[in-house]
């Protein structure tokens, strides 16, 4: 599921409106919003403004979560055992950026409004068992990644897998933020873009996406910072959210039924994995009996090369590989139709035995 963040200053509420209304346009289904540090004396116009963009919001279905911590009850006068406030907000589900001791979690799961408990799933602690100690209501608790507006204060890869594997594991529906290089604002006075991994600070917003597809670990994909451009939002909305899509570039003298055979039709690697390429072999049982001359045969194939096995190959004809370690090809049996776009390459490394991808072409 795709989701945009907003943070609806009374200035800015018609341009929040609008955001939303684009985003529910290209088909996302979540919003992201907070009521932290809400400055004393202001309280109502904050609420007043919230509740406006998450009552539109849910009249495109879309699920609102607001982020909390406990100060905020305290702030509001709002007890942890009556979530009805936020439940006449609008809103779907409530953030805890930060936590109780474990007991009010599972009790908040149980509050007759109904509210999904989102936990924050950028740490490497017990919380979540601690929470599961006391028996609660799992089918109300979901997960979600931190945002970081500091240059250099996301998160680690490493780390990031870690903590995402083990909320998966647990059952937990997860998600993740990434930034947007159109947007230039966020919760927080200060921000130098809004993303989860450190390492997507600066990438286009796609190839942010498709790394986290690419992982499987996360569910919900949110745009941190407002607001995302048109032409991101329609980039996100036009990936495969099921699975990794190599954007690729044909070679010049492709042919017609070359595109097709990548394009047109599912592929997934062979089990019985090797070092040197990605097998797709299951597409050659379609196109054995097709005629595939001889075209673009180079010598040596290289890292990101996308070959064609043709007519002099035998039984493997038709055969899709994604090139992992530079080989041979001198009695050119292999066609190179094509190449994956340099910032798709690095998601060759997440092809395992049996994983499920799909080709989409770009102009280089």
């Amino acid at each position: 599921m795709l989701g945009i963040s907003i943070y609806p200053y009374k200035e800015q509420q018609q341009e929040t409106l609008d955001y939303i209304k684009l985003a529910a346009k290209y088909g996302f289904k979540r919003v992201f919003t907070n009521l932290l540090m809400i400055d004393e004396g202001k309280e109502q116009e904050v609420i007043t403004s919230l509740k406006i963009a998450i009552e539109y919001a849910r009249k495109f279905d879309m699920e609102v979560i607001l982020d909390l911590n406990p100060a905020v009850f305290d702030q509001l006068k709002i007890s942890y055992q009556d979530l009805t406030f936020f439940k006449e907000m609008g809103a779907t589900g409530i953030r805890l950026d930060s936590t109780f001791d474990g007991l009010i979690e599972s009790l908040i799961t149980f509050d007759t409004s109904g509210l999904d408990l989102e936990v924050n799933i950028s740490n490497d602690t017990y919380y979540l068992e601690n929470i599961f100690a006391y028996q609660p209501n799992k089918k109300r608790i979901i997960g979600c990644h931190n945002f970081y507006p500091q240059r250099f204060t996301g998160l680690d890869y490493e780390y990031f897998m870690k903590c995402s594997k083990k909320y998966k594991q647990l059952g937990i529906r997860t998600a993740a933020f990434v930034n947007s290089q159109a947007a230039d604002h966020g919760p927080h006075i200060y921000t130098d873009g809004l993303c989860t991994l450190e390492m997507h600070r600066d990438l286009p917003i796609e190839v942010q996406a498709k790394h986290l597809i690419a992982m499987n670990l996360i569910d919900d994909i949110i745009i941190a910072n407002a607001y995302a451009s048109e032409e991101e939002l329609k980039a996100l909305s036009n990936l495969s959210t099921e699975q990794v899509e190599f954007d690729v570039i044909f070679a010049p003298n492709t042919t017609e039924l070359e595109k097709e055979i990548l394009l047109a039709n599912q592929h997934f690697n062979r089990g019985d994995i090797n070092s040197y390429s990605i097998r797709s072999t299951f597409v050659k049982l379609k196109y054995g009996k097709y005629d595939i001359p001889e075209n673009n045969t180079k010598e040596l194939v290289n890292f990101g090369d996308i070959t064609l096995g043709n007519n002099s190959f035998g039984q493997y004809k038709g055969e899709v590989n994604i090139v992992k370690k530079s080989m041979p090809n001198t009695k050119q049996e292999k066609n190179v139709i094509a190449k994956i776009a340099s910032n798709n390459q690095f998601l060759i490394q997440y092809i395992e035995p049996w994983t499920k991808f799909k080709f989409r072409e770009v102009e280089e």
